[in-house]
């Protein structure tokens, strides 16, 4: 067996069912899970109708590379939305089943972990678990860039040490980021690149939630935006993954692209093409139809900016709280046990969120996770102020015990 497996982590869902194990939380309270960073909103109609209206097409394998018209379409949202001189729907796009599928396969066809001393895969932490198994079942090492409130919840890259960027051979970066909401700005994503070309690693942006922003008006940029303000018009060392999951509230959909540079695409079509996840064709012509649209987007971005006018003005007289950049995530600093307060909250009130040290992992400085819970306002919008409330009224009481 590969020897990555005794070393994965249990997943931070299934710790929490075992921390919730033997909790009654009041019956007459209907539970509100703000856990998961599932999509509840309903799914754009005329993609679900596209889906519908091409299921004769189950009859025929599809190709991975995909279709031609889903790589354009695919490719014209990149270049509409980043504001991008060029994306070659040909060479440098190609689909994916959704982006927890595609960062996962992605480390396992660039890591080279042939040599003498393991490869390191850095990533930010707390992060998306999937790089942190990805790399180890790659044979690789992952080394954790704590965020926290210092460093504005980003990597600070310039305090990685010059032996370990020589170690590097792959970089993540997610923004806005999983689970604080933190952008990375132009000037942040181009050091990036210029450390990858000092240092000749890839860098991989998980840029899944980058339709998901507080301000209209400013737009998070993608490591493709980065690379083409630099004369990087190639998208060298850049791959970027993108997800209708949360784009367009279709997280059933398992629809994704990757997006970058076309010697990166070219093996790993490869790769895929024997690891056999080549995308539905109904899937295909349904996704070709929501990348080619952007008011479904819009009105789903002003659903979430909405439950965020309406829930912080009921947390923050009991405990400090930041409005996002992006994503759809409240980082709250609880100022202890979040574990505890994890629990406390299931059983008072029937509220469950994520401890946040759940989502980190522990270094030599510590769990940077540890003392914040995640809350996912994916529920309905009157079931998420009404979670607010009760969040408000169990740290209220809280406080109030001797």
């Amino acid at each position: 067996m590969n020897r990555g497996f005794s070393r994965l982590s249990a997943y931070p869902f299934e710790r929490l069912a075992e921390l919730k194990k033997g909790l009654v939380p009041p019956a007459h309270l209907s539970h509100i899970p703000l856990s998961i960073g599932e999509p509840k909103h309903t799914p754009p109609a005329f993609v679900i109708d596209t889906l519908r209206a091409n299921l004769a097409d189950l009859g025929s394998y599809p190709a991975t590379r995909g279709l031609p018209e889903l790589r354009a379409a695919a490719a014209a949202w990149a270049k509409r939305r980043f504001a991008l001189p060029s994306v070659d729907g040909e060479t440098q796009v190609l689909p994916v089943t959704g982006t927890r599928e595609a960062l996962f396969a992605f480390v396992q066809a660039v890591v080279d972990s042939g040599g003498g001393q393991a490869p390191l895969v850095l990533m930010p932490n707390p992060c998306y678990q999937i790089y942190e198994g990805a790399a180890l079942l790659a044979g690789a090492e992952p080394y954790f860039l704590n965020t926290n409130a210092r460093n504005g919840f980003l990597p600070d890259l310039d305090a990685v040490p010059e032996a370990v960027w020589r170690r590097c051979q792959l970089l993540f970066l997610c923004s806005p980021a999983n689970p604080v909401g933190a952008v990375m700005d132009l000037a942040y994503l181009e050091h990036a690149l210029e450390l990858a070309a000092r240092y000749d690693f890839i860098v991989a942006s998980d840029e899944c939630y980058a339709d998901l922003f507080d301000d209209e008006a400013s737009p998070p940029p993608s490591l493709l935006s980065a690379a083409a303000a630099m004369g990087n018009t190639d998208y060298r060392r850049c791959m970027t993954f993108h997800s209708l999951s949360k784009r367009s509230s279709l997280p059933g959909l398992r629809s994704g692209i990757v997006a970058g540079d076309a010697a990166l695409i070219s093996p790993f079509l490869l790769y895929r093409t024997y690891h056999g996840c080549a995308m539905p064709i109904p899937t295909q012509r349904a996704s070709s139809a929501a990348w080619s649209d952007d008011d479904h987007v819009r009105a789903n971005r002003a659903l979430y900016r909405r439950k965020f006018d309406r829930v912080l003005p009921v947390l923050r007289p009991v405990i400090d709280v930041e409005r996002p950049a992006g994503g759809f995530y409240l980082w709250l600093n609880v100022g202890g046990d979040d574990v505890a307060f994890t629990a406390d909250l299931f059983a008072a009130q029937n509220v469950t969120v994520v401890p946040g040290s759940y989502l980190a992992r522990a270094t030599e400085q510590g769990n940077p996770g540890a003392g914040y819970v995640r809350i996912s306002l994916v529920a309905a919008e009157e079931e998420c102020v009404q979670a607010a409330g009760r969040i408000r009224e169990f740290i209220t009481l809280r406080g109030k015990k001797p």
